[in-house]
């Protein structure tokens, strides 16, 4: 049976939070909004590194097929929400 290495699941439950937060500080245009969508992102990219990681190691098929999609969704989330404040 599989299970995900925790630093993964870790870093996108910390990398989803620093989203949701500067989600809410771009969307009431706030003066933390662009240092909380830095964050956001760096989170991310750090996410992004350690899926790539994992997903070159022994389980890597699975890592992928279980954890790519989470990813991927986020990632769709910041760059939506890095528009919009490009936009504002």
């Amino acid at each position: 049976m599989f299970e995900r290495p925790a630093y993964i699941f870790n870093q996108y439950a910390t990398a989803k939070d620093e989203f949701e937060i500067a989600s809410e500080e771009t969307e009431k245009k706030s003066v933390y909004a662009a240092d909380d969508r830095q964050a956001a992102r760096e989170e991310l990219d750090g996410l992004k590194q350690a899926f790539e990681d994992a997903a070159q190691g022994e389980n890597g098929e699975e890592v992928r097929r279980r954890v790519g999609n989470r990813i991927r969704e986020l990632e769709q989330g910041v760059v939506a929400m890095e528009e919009k404040a490009m936009e504002d």
